[in-house]
């Protein structure tokens, strides 16, 4: 499904957590892909030295890239070059934003986080990177998506084309309140990828909430 006939609503973008290893990690994305549709995955380093980070992300990468999803690190443009990513996430700032658009657009996609307002998320906007994600890594420790998250992501799905990412909570029903803000993805990682819980389980779940209960978009014009 990932590659060939994904779904017209709001979809599943996964996010790697800290403490993971390139073993324990590959094995819970390779479940987490068993259950069903996701558009992207995140690799933050999450305190990872550098030789590190690498040697995950080219775990990693390929899993993703081998189920047609696409495969982001987090602000490392070299690791994201030497792994081949699909895409760099860029949390620091719009100077840092507008230098990795000019430098690596037209190779990869270019997606940026770190907006705290609304004021925050136009400055942003303005050197059109290929997605905004409201929330913050590792902070998706209550069941519910932090209701800032939610109040941008709406107000940006009405007004603003780029597409929206936001965070939702550690349980899998708040995805619901995630896609009707009219989100073009909801961002998961301790609601899948937590201890003790089915990677594959979650993920077919949190589709099977998506389908039920997310708005369909509007065919593109």
């Amino acid at each position: 499904m990932n590659a060939k006939s994904p779904p017209n609503r709001c979809r599943i973008v996964l996010i790697s957590p800290a403490g993971e290893t390139a073993d324990s990690f590959s094995a819970k994305l390779s479940a987490a892909i068993a259950g069903g549709d996701i558009a992207s995955v995140i690799l933050p380093a999450n305190g990872m030295d550098e030789a590190t980070y690498q040697a995950f992300a080219e775990r990693i990468v390929p899993i993703a890239q081998a189920a047609g999803i696409a495969a982001i690190i987090a602000e490392d443009t070299r690791i994201a070059g030497r792994v081949k990513a699909d895409g760099i996430h860029i949390d620091g700032g719009k100077a840092a934003l507008a230098e990795a658009v000019a430098s690596f657009q037209a190779k990869m996609a270019v997606g940026a986080g770190g907006a705290k307002t609304r004021d925050d998320a136009l400055e942003l906007g303005e050197e059109r990177p290929d997605y905004l994600f409201f929330g913050r890594f590792g902070y998706d420790n209550r069941p519910e998506a932090h209701q800032r998250n939610l109040s941008l992501g709406s107000w940006w799905a009405e007004m603003i084309e780029i597409p929206v990412i936001v965070m939702a909570g550690s349980d899998l029903a708040s995805v619901e309140t995630v896609a009707a803000t009219g989100a073009d993805f909801v961002a998961l990682s301790s609601a899948v990828f937590g201890e003790g819980i089915d990677a594959r389980a979650a993920v077919q779940r949190a589709n099977a909430i998506l389908d039920e209960t997310a708005p369909s978009f509007e065919p593109a014009k």
